[in-house]
């Protein structure tokens, strides 16, 4: 599995532009005339990075690193929602770049620099659908994208397919078409696995940037799902569309969703607990078996959603749990498709991992009624798979349990209440603080709640006069393209019709 990420990588620049001041010249004392210095300050690195680097500690036999708490107040603390305002803390609030703070260390070979646009900045961005794509046209970087994805193809033993990560509300939209069109057509069979990211709450002062964020959108969801075996677009927003939603709400997590970095965070969680099923060496299911259990007739974008952490309690089990949600959607979406209590699901891939297993079925003595069908199952696969069962009868389902759970140890941001165990299981009472790991739900789901998201999307651009907006027609998008994009989307609406399916 080879994994592409179209995204801005500031951190990364920065570190190559500190390589390249190493010119090859002769000594100073070797010169000849007169010699000018130019000295530029290098951006002062963040203070919470500062304490993190001294406090590293060695990394551990399983292969974690081993960090100890920050005691000089500069590391990550609890933040409050904007319900209870409180001071954000200046270190976390300061954050750049994502992958200065998480300290990622990506290989030259890996990184392709586009270098006629700015990373930062008001002026000279990437934020048109059109100038992705005709990035990708032009030979120099189409020539170095191919160098190196065969560099990583030719080193895999069996290449299950690619997963692509881009950002859906800018100029990455158009890039992340071009790229999966040409791993479509260059990698015949395989599986292409495409995740939009979308920007959280935003607000209505700044119109250019909404258009331009609706319609890039619109064009990425579309082009995307026509080279990719699944496209799930990405957010902690509430719609896909022009009208602000206030950001989705975690019970057990105080997260601030104007910082990327306490974004980021949460949805890397559901994304590496939902691509468990291809990514374990034990697991049956492949990355386009999972592919095409959920993308049958033409569904082809499928919505995302979690539990972080999974609300289990110290004396509960697994059924117990279950039960108490009764017909409550078991996960909070993250893909700003709206609610999803009521509406269809036609397949669905779930994962709970981080379970003790002997929470995984019923603590009842023996002799005592039965409170419901899942304490009578005797593994916590079946009780998984029978609870998807009772909730969507008519779905196709795929469940795995897990004993592995997410680690949350630093840099990971401090997102949690303190009505977590150190296990990350829910007290009853606030005086707990989560540990190491957590348990955590994740699921993968094509469901009728697209219909009404696509739909929207589609109406919402019908009502839009291009001709206000020509620098975004300029990029290189025509007035045909935006009907056809039009029509596109509706045929893509209406495979979530209920009673669509299949199995109707």
């Amino acid at each position: 599995m080879v994994l592409v990420v179209w995204r801005r990588v500031g951190g990364v620049h920065r570190r190559l532009e500190n390589r390249q001041t190493g010119y090859d010249q002769p000594p100073i004392s070797l010169r000849q005339g007169k010699l000018t210095t130019h000295k530029e300050e290098l951006h002062p690195k963040n203070p919470y990075l500062q304490d993190l680097l001294s406090v590293e500690g060695v990394l551990s036999s399983d292969g974690i690193w081993r960090v100890k708490s920050i005691s000089n107040g500069k590391g990550p603390k609890p933040l409050t929602t904007a319900a209870t305002p409180e001071p954000l803390i200046p270190t976390e609030g300061s954050i750049r770049v994502w992958s200065d703070f998480l300290r990622v260390h990506l290989h030259p070979r890996s990184i392709c620099m586009i270098q006629k646009y700015n990373h930062d900045g008001e002026a000279g961005r990437l934020e048109a659908f059109g100038q992705g794509e005709s990035i990708l046209k032009e030979p120099r970087y189409l020539e170095e994208l191919e160098d190196r994805l065969h560099f990583y193809v030719e080193e895999c033993d069996y290449l299950q397919g690619f997963q692509i990560l881009c950002d859906l509300h800018d100029g990455f939209s158009g890039v992340g078409a071009k790229a999966t069109e040409l791993l479509h057509d260059e990698y015949s069979g395989r599986g292409i696995m495409t995740w939009g990211l979308l920007p959280g709450p935003y607000t209505l002062g700044e119109p250019q940037k909404n258009i331009y964020r609706l319609l890039n959108t619109a064009f990425g969801l579309v082009h995307l799902s026509a080279h990719s075996s699944l496209v799930c677009p990405l957010s902690l927003g509430g719609s896909l569309g022009l009208r602000p939603e206030p950001p989705v709400n975690f019970p057990h997590l105080r997260y601030d969703a104007t910082l990327p970095f306490h974004c980021s965070a949460i949805l890397a969680t559901a994304l590496d607990t939902i691509t468990v099923p291809y990514r374990l060496y034990s697991s049956p299911v492949s990355m386009v078996h999972l592919a095409d259990m959920l993308n049958f007739s033409g569904k082809k974008v499928v919505t995302a959603g979690a539990s972080i952490p999974f609300p289990l309690g110290p004396s509960q089990s697994l059924p117990d749990t279950l039960m108490q949600l009764g017909v409550a959607t078991p996960w909070t979406p993250l893909s700003a498709c709206g609610d999803p209590s009521g509406t269809h699901c036609f397949a669905q891939s779930v994962v709970l991992r981080g379970l003790d297993k002997a929470c995984h079925t019923s603590r009842l003595t023996p002799g005592t009624p039965l409170p419901s069908l899942l304490h009578a199952c005797s593994t916590g696969e079946e009780v998984l798979a029978q609870y998807l069962q009772q909730q969507q009868p008519r779905a196709r389902s795929s469940s795995h349990l897990l004993l592995t759970p997410c680690k949350v140890v630093p840099p990971y941001p401090c997102l949690f209440s303190s009505s977590l165990s150190p296990q990350g299981l829910v007290l009853d009472n606030a005086t707990g603080a989560a540990g190491e790991s957590i348990p955590v739900l994740g699921a993968l789901c094509s469901s009728s709640s697209l219909n009404r998201a696509l739909g929207d999307l589609a109406e919402e651009l019908t009502k839009l006069n291009l001709r206000r907006w020509a620098s975004f027609m300029d990029a290189g998008v025509e007035q045909d393209d935006l009907g056809e994009l039009l029509q596109d989307l509706r045929s893509l609406a209406q495979c979530y019709q209920h009673g669509d399916s299949l199995m109707d």
